[in-house]
């Protein structure tokens, strides 16, 4: 009789436990709702965007310290370091495609005030990127000779490229899953705490190179060891963030792998795949390109490209504060919130792009001299090649801003359109123009073109959408 009176209490215990956790996350989702419509959208973006900025620049940072820790030991590496970039742009494209897609729908849901078909996403997005990465880390390990070749490795470069690539392979299911994480959180504008997770992973990261490289003597193998672990640890942390602090948590049972919710991520990730996709292929086509001139064009642009990385990430990150307060309000029908703070971002960020391509200007020697690998050429390839990039860098801000706000509303074709332009659709051809014609002062000249190209052709694609938000929104106030 008494047994049956605590089973019984202990099941009116549970019930109620429950419903209050329910109660709870209602409770913070409708919080949620009423910050991100209501509170001024310039507050608000820098509010969010302050962490995914830190986010993304401790990630360019420690990209840079890959760089240059590996310069130490030689052109060949450093050189091996812009050929393995080729394959991590590709797994870092996946790692959007379910990150953005996900992320994407989740903040339209949760302005629709839908937080059941939000967490279904999140679950689904999660572990299918963990899938989706371990397959790659199979097939790349198996062919990891023709893999390096394909990327762009010289003779000398080849063996440095291989070991790097190995661990870093290894890694690619964690570094996918937490790219997803992150932009997840960010997208339910919990940006905060995926700058924790990554920024942990990061701090892990540059400990570990010069440990792992030259302490414990792995050379190039230690820097991808350290990126590695680095990724795992940071996928540990945004997990246990997700399933403790998040409105939305991570949990199995949502996991529903059915075409309709795949549609979405793809709808909504596609973009993200085809940028850092193309920027993959572009990166290959350049090191085909520049490998007739020797290890050392190929380290010279690979530091460039992780400098100039460095310099957007600060933009990315403030795009990425944009997204879900962009996300929010076009799901709630707020179209004139999310135009306001689109141009708020643009004139902001064409600001501080232009005194960065100002300062690049000027001390591109000072820059590129940190990464010394013992090569007079690597420098002035990599001195004048900054120079002329960052001639493009004030128009930047419209371009990706235009590109984040067409992705998040699910203007999809639009969005991949875009996506496709800077480093493909104008990037490719204007290479395959001018490296034969004018050799290695074309390569130069080819991503100041392709950015001017890309921003030509973003003017109208973004216009006519900000004309349409414009034309319901008036319709929406005169109803």
């Amino acid at each position: 009789m008494n047994n049956k009176k605590y089973v019984k209490s202990g099941r009116e215990t549970a019930g109620r436990s429950e419903e209050s956790a329910m109660t709870n996350d209602n409770k913070k989702q409708e919080d949620k709702f009423i910050m991100m419509t209501t509170r001024p959208v310039e507050q608000l973006v820098c509010q969010l965007a302050i962490p995914t900025i830190i986010a993304m620049m401790i990630t360019a940072f420690y990209n840079m310290a890959d760089t240059y820790f590996v310069s130490k030991i030689g052109t060949s590496a450093a050189g091996a370091v812009g050929i393995a970039f080729s394959m991590m742009a590709i797994i870092q494209a996946l790692g959007f495609l379910f990150g953005h897609g996900s992320g994407n729908y989740m903040s339209r849901k949760l302005g629709e005030k839908k937080p059941e078909e939000a967490k279904e996403m999140a679950a689904t997005g999660f572990y299918t990127s963990m899938l989706a990465g371990a397959v790659i880390a199979a097939l790349g390990i198996v062919f990891i000779n023709p893999l390096s070749r394909m990327l762009g490795s010289t003779t000398t470069i080849l063996p440095y490229a291989r070991e790097y690539l190995k661990y870093i392979l290894v890694g690619a299911p964690f570094m996918m899953a937490s790219f997803v994480l992150n932009n997840q959180l960010r997208f339910q504008g919990n940006a905060m705490y995926g700058m924790y997770g990554i920024c942990i992973g990061a701090l892990v990261n540059i400990a570990l190179d010069p440990i792992l490289i030259f302490g414990c003597k792995l050379g190039i193998a230690g820097a991808a060891i350290a990126t590695s672990t680095s990724q795992f640890i940071s996928l540990c942390c945004l997990y246990m963030i997700c399933n403790r602090k998040s409105i939305i948590k991570i949990k199995f049972k949502n996991f529903k792998p059915r075409w309709l919710v795949y549609r979405e991520i793809i709808r909504g990730g596609l973009p993200s795949l085809f940028r850092q996709s193309i920027a993959s292929i572009s990166a290959i086509c350049l090191n085909y390109f520049a490998r007739q001139y020797g290890d050392a064009a190929i380290a010279a642009l690979s530091i460039v490209s992780r400098v100039s990385m460095f310099a957007m990430s600060a933009l990315i990150g403030f795009g990425q504060g944009f997204q879900p307060v962009c996300g929010f309000n076009y799901g709630a029908n707020k179209f004139n919130r999310v135009s306001r703070a689109f141009w708020f971002c643009v004139k902001s960020a064409t600001i501080v792009l232009a005194i960065m391509a100002i300062l690049g200007f000027i001390f591109a020697f000072q820059v590129i001299g940190i990464f010394k690998t013992g090569e007079q050429q690597v420098l002035e390839i990599g001195v004048s090649t900054l120079k002329l990039q960052c001639l493009s860098f004030p128009l930047m801000g419209f371009l990706i801003l235009s590109n984040m706000m067409l992705q998040t509303i699910g203007e999809a074709v639009k969005a991949s359109v875009l996506s496709l332009a800077r480093q493909g659709l104008c990037y490719i051809p204007v290479l395959f123009i001018l490296a034969p014609l004018y050799g290695m002062a074309g390569i130069k000249l080819v991503q100041p073109i392709a950015d001017l190209l890309a921003f030509a052709l973003s003017i109208p694609l973004t216009f006519s959408v900000l004309k349409e938000m414009k034309k319901s929104n008036t319709r929406s106030n005169y109803v």
